[in-house]
């Protein structure tokens, strides 16, 4: 099967509706380019130490992903609410690492960390977004922590 048909296969299933005419989970907007226009990913690997996960494209473009970064961002109704005032600042997660990546489909694949976060579903296209806006996201997790006094730091338990 030649690239091409792997991106028409894809492509079909990627952009699917539901029963109910809404988009599938991690399917892109109708007003995203088709799926054979836009990257797709050739590599996901988590590294030795379990905290980064490198993400390569078609595009040659690669993008190396923080464990805590992606938990943070998680795409789950936890962390982000089912409207944007439900979004969560996540706190404590420096230290987090990546247990197991389960692919769901063509289009997205389920991160398990650590702390047994893994309701996320981290669509091929939203990988790619934290890869682009990865410093400015980072910057502005960074700024909220500090206005509602949390830190990176996994909370301290007291024992007596």
């Amino acid at each position: 099967m030649s690239m091409s048909d792997i991106r028409s296969a894809i492509g079909k299933a990627f952009g699917a509706l539901s029963p109910g005419g809404e988009t599938s989970p991690g399917a892109p907007s109708s007003d995203a380019p088709p799926a054979a226009a836009r990257p797709w990913p050739t590599e996901l690997r988590v590294s030795k130490d379990r905290r980064t996960l490198t993400v390569t494209y078609d595009d040659g473009v690669s993008f190396d992903l923080s464990a805590e970064y992606l938990r943070v961002a998680s795409p789950s109704a936890e962390v982000q609410g089912h409207s944007p005032a439900q979004r969560k600042t996540v706190p404590g997660k420096i230290d987090v690492e990546i247990m197991q990546i389960d692919p769901l489909g063509n289009y997205a694949a389920k991160i398990v960390f650590d702390d047994m976060h893994s309701t996320g579903i981290y669509g091929w296209d939203y990988l790619r977004k934290l890869g682009e806006e990865r410093e400015e996201r980072f910057a502005s997790y960074l700024a909220e922590l500090q206005e509602k006094g949390l830190s990176r730091e996994p909370a301290t338990r007291v024992t007596r």
